[in-house]
């Protein structure tokens, strides 16, 4: 799954003078000196970084220091000359952009097809261990299951407050191996930067119990342009926009930073409270349909040009609305899977109370669960819903640290919190 290692600057599938620029800004804002820190900076192995340096050094742009450095062995120091950093400063007007090699779109592409989210093989007890924490309707892993595994798109729709948020968050640890990102990408001259530490988490070497020796040559079996990371998760809600999926113009570093989804590529995009942003749920579901049907996004750049990246990330919906009020018949037929959650039975709903209640220390008291099944429940139909428990717990827990007493159960502070769980329905003159 890993890139192929570079063994040629060849085999970046980059220009010359694109190469050449990006070193020169790199030495130039980072002050690195020594081979081996070039080549860290820029994602290099050191002798294709050598080579660079060398190439600058014949055009008159870098120079030896002729001085060792103590703290990197017998390695030689260079710095940038006169004409480099005039170089430097000239590259820089043009894309302030600096740091690693980014890589060509279409190698990208293939390496989205060799780590596809849809070629993860989703076992039931991998989802069961994902969901642990979480008490399920009956029946919900059987629908979720195949949903997940096929790498396609998800609804999730039911009353608020049932956990459609946790079941999806559950989705994407339920993903768990890892992928290699690029820090950036190259499409006609222009850098589009890709890693977001926000989004994409780099696996610890700390964590793998690997030697330095192995770590080493692990990382010469594959492009170090790529940084090892978990499968991504991007999560919006009500603040999601549809500038948020296109490509971002930095007018004055002149740089594009990546769009939401091309971040998610390889993972999971997440919509929750889908019909609570400013663009109608039509609108954004609109903006998926050729993603979800053709594996490619359409994005731009500010000279308008048009390009295909890759679209493969499992994306999953969640709203309080009913699909038939927000989307039309068309749109619903371009999600693959929907998946209604309801409200918690009254053995789950009893479940679910027991476990918050002991997570937040108050003991059970069976009087009181009986006062709250049969006084406060009725009047609103039996409408369990899985926040209510922590709700009331909180709180419980506030009416005791108020009051000055142990965290207890009982009747009256059971009609105390209900009172806060609703507000009632009166009129209010101005």
């Amino acid at each position: 799954m890993a890139p192929p290692p570079l063994r040629r600057l060849e085999d970046t599938g980059l220009t010359p003078v694109m190469m050449r620029d990006i070193m020169l800004k790199t030495v130039f804002r980072k002050s690195v000196e020594t081979a081996s820190d070039i080549a860290q900076a820029i994602a290099l192995p050191i002798p294709l970084a050598q080579e660079l340096i060398d190439s600058l050094r014949d055009m008159g742009l870098m120079q030896a220091t002729g001085t060792l450095h103590a703290t990197s062995g017998s390695e030689m120091g260079f710095q940038l000359t006169d004409s480099g950093k005039a170089r430097a400063l000239d590259a820089l007007a043009q894309s302030e952009y600096y740091g690693a090699m980014p890589v060509p779109l279409a190698d990208y592409r293939a390496q989205v097809k060799r780590q596809s989210i849809r070629d993860i093989r989703l076992t039931r007890d991998r989802l069961e261990a994902a969901m642990g924490h979480l008490i399920l309707p009956d029946g919900l892993i059987d629908q979720l299951g195949p949903a997940v595994g096929s790498g396609r798109s998800v609804l999730m729709y039911g009353p608020p407050g049932n956990g459609k948020s946790s079941i999806a968050e559950g989705i994407r640890a339920a993903m768990g191996d890892t992928i290699y990102v690029p820090q950036a990408l190259a499409y006609a001259g222009q850098v589009i930067t890709l890693f977001d530490p926000i989004v994409h988490s780099p696996v610890d070497p700390v964590d793998t119990g690997a030697s330095q020796t192995s770590l080493r040559k692990a990382a010469a079996r594959h492009d170090t342009r790529y940084t090892l990371c978990t499968r991504p998760t991007v999560m919006t809600g009500g603040e999601l926009t549809l500038s948020m999926l296109d490509l971002t113009y930095n007018a004055v570093s002149r740089t594009y930073q990546a769009s939401l989804q091309l971040k998610a590529t390889g993972g999971v995009f997440i919509v929750d409270d889908l019909g609570r942003q400013e663009e109608s749920p039509q609108a954004l579901i609109n903006r998926w349909i050729v993603p979800m049907e053709n594996a490619y996004d359409i994005l731009a750049l500010q000279s308008g040009e048009k390009f295909e990246v890759p679209f493969d990330t499992l994306v999953v919906f969640s709203t309080n609305f009913h699909p038939n009020e927000i989307f039309d018949q068309a749109a619903l037929r371009r999600i693959f899977f929907k998946v209604k959650i309801d409200g918690p039975t009254q053995d789950q709903f009893l479940k679910i109370f027991a476990l918050v209640a002991k997570k937040k220390g108050i003991p059970l008291d069976q009087a009181s669960l009986i006062h709250l099944l049969r006084a406060k429940y009725p009047t609103i139909q039996n409408g369990f819903a899985n926040y209510h428990p922590v709700f009331l717990c909180d709180q419980i827990r506030a009416i005791c640290d108020f009051e000055a007493i142990p965290y207890q159960m009982r009747p009256d502070l059971i009609d105390r919190a209900w009172e806060n769980l609703f507000v009632r329905d009166s009129k209010i003159i101005h």
